[in-house]
């Protein structure tokens, strides 16, 4: 997790979003990132979760208006984690951005009436290698920090496997 200095004053703000040395520092990453990616959800919408095989990508994850419960899942089977999750609320006051590295599923829920939600990835999107996993697998049992029949979600999500059905890494 990063939590950059947010400087505030009666103007606004200022922060870094993004300082290569300071990233490759706090969080050990010196992949490239080669493509940007910008999501707008409204209240209750839960995108994911998602996770490239094959070419999967790392991404750092930041909200630039509103906020989310953002989560990732370690899909290695290899990790003494494996299908463990963790999960924090970002924001655009907390300018907090969380790092999801290759081989994690991630997925957010959205708790302001609207959220945009800005990440930096490192491989291209594939479309033959994009996955989903079941959001209330209780196998992984993320806890959402709301009533999920509240969620509003994409027909890929909703019908995305559980775990014991779904592509993972070894």
């Amino acid at each position: 997790m990063l939590r950059p200095k947010v400087f505030r004053d009666d103007r606004g703000f200022f922060f870094e979003a993004w300082n290569k040395t300071e990233v490759e520092s706090l969080l050990g990453i010196d992949d490239d990132f080669v493509q940007d990616n910008h999501s707008s959800s409204t209240r209750d919408v839960l995108r994911g979760l998602h996770y490239q095989v094959v070419r999967p990508q790392g991404k750092l994850v930041r909200v630039s208006a509103g906020s989310v419960f953002d989560v990732a899942v370690d899909l290695r089977r290899s990790s003494s984690n494996y299908r463990r999750w963790v999960g924090a609320e970002l924001s655009a006051e907390n300018g907090w951005q969380m790092w999801v590295p290759p081989g994690f599923a991630h997925g957010f829920l959205t708790l302001s009436p609207r959220a945009e939600v800005q990440y930096k990835v490192t491989d291209y999107y594939v479309h033959q290698h994009d996955r989903s996993l079941r959001w209330d697998d209780p196998e992984i049992g993320i806890e959402w920090p709301q009533a999920e029949d509240e969620f509003v979600l994409s027909d890929k999500d909703r019908d995305a496997p559980f775990l014991v059905d779904a592509d993972v890494f070894d």
